[in-house]
């Protein structure tokens, strides 16, 4: 039976990218809104906090040293020591309406990141007079050339590849739905986008994802207090519930990739009931007697 335990009470803002390491042995994540990055080891112990000078969607560790984020302000590089940041490119350029959200590297080390709507809130019921967004996906070369991928974005989340590398998924919050894409890692390149799992009629929606060693798609579901393996044809396989309703992300961690790490939200969004014990968290789950996939540093 699965035992899930708060690794660390950080109280953050809004936890999200937990990301495993497997050079260092140490977990990473990020709190978005107060634009920090956190680490601790497998344990909870030795937890580290570093600071960025704006909202950060994602990161993701150099095969070099230090990160590359993406930032409200675009692309970076980061070093933890100094924390000196070193722009890339920004190819939101000017415009406010949008910044950076969920995004990970592929194992040929390129880094994926999207866009979400700056006024993005899962419970306003003021959406429908929201303008239409159209928020970008963006990959990120070794090399630092910035292609666009794709659009038609609201609130990009849980960029993850399958095992054989052979399909791309991601998901959007507001459209509440996961999609899967033929992927060519030669190229970095998607096609043939297709609908793989669908919320519509629940009040969860779709948050981070992870694959696992099987080739099942995990996905955080915010707003519904639960986790979900879904086999490769979308049906759902199993359901883990977790003690806080606004879990954001996961990923598996720990020196045999058996544990899963999740983050939480602990700023109350509106309509909220106060916030719950432990939210704003990072968790981990024990026993779930399945194994992650190691994660690829950013080869730039």
């Amino acid at each position: 039976m699965a035992k899930i335990n708060l690794l660390v009470d950080c109280k953050n803002n809004l936890g999200e990218g937990p990301l495993w390491d497997v050079r260092e042995g140490r977990l990473y994540w990020v709190d978005s809104t107060a634009a920090e990055i956190w680490s601790c080891r497998q344990d909870g112990s030795d937890v580290r906090t570093y600071y960025v000078p704006a909202f950060i969607g994602s990161m993701a560790l150099r095969q070099a040293g230090g990160a590359v984020l993406a930032l409200a302000t675009g692309f970076a590089f980061y070093e933890f020591d100094s924390q000196r940041i070193e722009p890339i490119g920004n190819p939101l350029g000017e415009d406010g309406d949008y910044r950076f959200n969920d995004g990970k590297v592929d194992r040929a080390g390129r880094f994926f990141a999207g866009c979400m709507g700056m006024d993005f809130d899962p419970l306003d019921v003021t959406v429908a007079k929201r303008p239409a967004r159209n928020g970008s996906l963006f990959r990120l070369d070794p090399d630092l050339t910035i292609t666009e991928l794709d659009t038609g974005f609201i609130c990009f989340n849980a960029p993850c590849w399958s095992p054989d590398d052979k399909t791309f998924y991601c998901g959007d919050s507001e459209h509440k739905a996961i999609w899967a894409y033929d992927y060519d890692i030669g190229r970095g390149s998607v096609s043939n986008k297709r609908l793989f799992v669908s919320d519509e009629n629940y009040v969860r929606t779709v948050d981070g994802a992870c694959v696992d060693s099987d080739g099942f798609v995990w996905n955080a579901k915010v707003l519904g207090g639960r986790i979900i393996r879904y086999a490769p044809d979308g049906t759902i396989d199993r359901v883990v519930e977790v003690p806080v309703r606004n879990v954001t992300s996961i990923m598996f961690g720990g020196e045999n990739l058996d544990i899963m790490y999740f983050t939480s939200m602990g700023r109350p969004m509106r309509g909220v009931a106060p916030t719950q014990s432990g939210a704003g968290g990072v968790f981990s789950i024990h026993g779930l007697g399945v194994t992650g996939l190691p994660e690829t540093r950013f080869a730039g």
